[in-house]
């Protein structure tokens, strides 16, 4: 059964751009139900508007605090009964109340092998550490940053010439055969959890890069 799934993003919307690609592609069983923003202006609302999705953007200013906001945007989030949720280059930092709510239904594509490099500028915490590895991890979302369970993982080498652009320029070439990769597998019903989770049929094979799953 197809999959109703909701975005949540700030910005360009690139990576929602190659979900819709991907769905129009036959390759992402999906059914994009809405784009949710916190940023009226962003390029993401008129990606979603020209594939037809629904769209609803809500700026923090008039909110007294950021739990506020986020109950507003998510009650608009609920009211379309997404099964999932993904987080799409959402740059604001989901208030824990909400978050607990929409737990095992809402992920996230962090720059970095979680746990590692929580946070900001994960590249350049990377670098500081020496890692002879790096990469992007797609995590579900928990009250804790960047701390709920990992689904999966694509790694990419670090080079001894690598700055911060260049190494995120390499992570980002895996980011979204990722993100991609993961949402298939939760649509076709891969990745399932219950009691705790459960992967089953969880690699995915990318080029220049090796994606696991992690319990």
């Amino acid at each position: 059964m197809t999959l109703r799934v909701a975005v949540l993003a700030s910005g360009e919307g690139s990576t929602l751009q190659a979900m819709i690609e991907a769905r129009d592609a036959g390759q992402l069983d999906v059914a994009f139900v809405g784009l949710f923003s916190d940023k009226p202006g962003a390029r993401a609302l008129e990606r979603a508007l020209a594939a037809g999705m629904p769209v609803c953007a809500l700026s923090p200013k008039g909110f007294e605090s950021r739990v506020e906001h986020d109950r507003a945007l998510f009650a608009r989030v609920e009211q379309v009964q997404p099964e999932l949720i993904v987080c799409a280059g959402y740059m604001r930092i989901i208030s824990a109340e909400v978050a607990q709510r929409f737990e095992r239904r809402m992920i996230n594509l962090h720059p970095s092998l979680l746990p590692k490099f929580r946070g900001l500028r994960t590249h350049r915490q990377c670098l500081d550490a020496g890692d002879p590895v790096h990469g992007a991890s797609v995590h579900w979302v928990t009250a804790e940053l960047d701390g709920g369970p990992v689904i999966a993982q694509a790694r990419v080498p670090v080079h001894a010439s690598d700055d911060e652009q260049t190494l995120e320029a390499r992570v980002r070439q895996v980011e979204r055969p990722l993100l991609l990769a993961t949402v298939r597998a939760l649509a076709a019903g891969r990745i399932r959890h219950g009691d705790g989770l459960r992967y089953l049929d969880t690699r995915f094979e990318l080029s220049d890069s090796e994606v696991f799953a992690c319990a």
